[in-house]
């Protein structure tokens, strides 16, 4: 059990709050921890100290809520959960895994029987028949059989209902209408028989990756576009005259889908990564000693025949979601763990670094990462930010990340709903993840 003890009780002394909701610092405070929630927070000498309390220096440090990684198939569950311990990701949204799985491993972690970070699930892909990836999906034909899945989804207990690119347009349509019925969220790897914006006005929670925007450019530039399933994101070569779009046009593109109020989950560092896919089979590459062998396996099974991506799919797509984010779409982290190259924790912040690159503010880069996905997830009222009641789900690092998200790897303690990590507890995560890689079997 990693569960905080209920006595457990901790005060941070002298830090700096990073305050993601105003963009601001609150300096020289004092942070009481008892259980696993936020009890007290203010100037020391007006907090009253308990016995038995463990004190932590927070001088010159500051003290950020947990981070999220919003986009994850959490396939290797001991080694990524000590990986995303150490780089401060306490939240992840999985986004397909089989039922019996992914929600048996989720009420784990969330009860804390299994060393990692909370997690929202939504357990088995709704995809068109035949479904693309058969092991996690469950193919749909009808727009009956799409209603009976996801009655079948609500049983089984998932968070969210998440849907695929083989969908046909009236299945996605009735998925969509019978998720509402149960308040449940639907989120998208957008079908391609439907454009993005109409997606969004239908009521779409979120949409993953670039999917459906190469339809955007497609159609500003007054070409045709297919709307039948011809492979996933079949005209992404659109990206690639980005710069011949009207502007105007493109804003009011964005205006329509910020006024639905769906949000986005762009996951660029995939398709930065995947620009240079042969190093990554082969087991060559920055971190790849917290990779196990059965994970690389499971790439080249996978995406042995994946080509190389061109440039200018990640660079124009980034610039698209930094127009995103001015225009005031809401914006997710999220990393597509599971895919050849991203790391579990470390493609956290290498996303988080990409959008800062490409001009979107560091405290929106921040929110992206923390309080953003934590309302989208239903987890508002506790996590996503640093105050009196919340859980006590936060990182202390020895940077301002609202100066630079990258300050956000300086890490220097975590606590995971009130159990703490100190710098050397994150090192031997870090080790035994290693070893967690190097003696894998399966």
């Amino acid at each position: 059990m990693i569960a905080p003890k209920p006595e457990s009780i901790f005060r941070i002394i002298d830090v700096t709050i990073v305050d993601v909701e105003t963009g601001s610092l609150v300096p020289d405070q004092t942070v009481m921890i008892v259980g696993d929630r936020i009890d007290k927070i203010g100037a020391a000498a007006g907090i009253e100290i308990p016995e038995r309390t463990q004190t932590i220096d927070g001088h010159g440090l500051y003290l950020m809520p947990g981070l999220v990684d919003a986009h994850v198939h959490y396939y290797d569950a001991p080694g990524f959960g000590r990986l995303m311990i150490a780089n401060g990701i306490l939240l992840v949204r999985d986004m397909g895994m089989p039922n019996e799985y992914i929600l048996n491993l989720r009420d784990g972690l969330n009860r804390g029987e299994i060393l990692g970070p909370e997690m929202i699930a939504t357990g088995a892909i709704l995809d068109g028949y035949p479904p693309l990836i058969p092991l996690i999906s469950l193919g749909i034909q009808t727009p009956e059989e799409g209603r009976a899945n996801v009655i079948r989804q609500v049983e089984a207990g998932v968070d969210m209902i998440k849907v695929y690119s083989r969908l046909d347009r009236d299945v996605f349509l009735a998925i969509l209408d019978e998720a509402e019925k149960y308040g449940l969220k639907v989120v998208a790897h957008l079908p391609e028989t439907v454009y993005i914006e109409d997606a969004a006005e239908a009521g779409l929670g979120s949409s993953e990756h670039f999917n459906g925007f190469e339809k955007v450019i497609a159609n500003l530039l007054g070409e045709p576009v297919n709307l039948t399933f011809a492979g996933q994101a079949f005209d992404a070569g659109y990206f690639q005259r980005l710069n011949e779009v009207n502007s105007k046009e493109l804003q009011a593109v964005y205006q329509r889908i910020h006024t639905s109020g769906m949000t986005i989950c762009p996951t660029v560092v995939t398709f930065k990564t995947l620009k240079d896919i042969k190093p990554l089979l082969a087991g060559n590459f920055p971190q790849s000693e917290y990779i196990s062998p059965a994970l690389i396996d499971m790439w080249r099974s996978l995406w042995g025949q994946q080509s190389d991506l061109p440039d200018f799919i990640w660079k124009n797509w980034v610039q698209m979601v930094a127009d995103m984010n001015a225009c005031g779409i809401s914006l997710m982290i999220g990393t597509d763990l599971m895919l050849p190259g991203i790391i579990p924790g470390y493609s956290v912040h290498e996303e988080m670094a990409i959008w800062q690159e490409a001009g979107i503010p560091p405290v929106d880069v921040l929110r992206g990462a923390t309080l953003v996905p934590a309302q989208f997830m239903g987890l508002g009222d506790r996590l996503g930010s640093i105050s009196q009641g919340m859980t006590a789900s936060m990182v202390l690092v020895r940077g301002n990340p609202l100066e630079d998200v990258r300050n956000a790897q300086q890490i220097e303690d975590v606590f995971l709903r009130g159990c703490y990590f100190s710098r050397k507890d994150l090192d031997r995560l870090l080790d035994e993840a290693k070893e967690l890689a190097l003696h894998s079997t399966a």
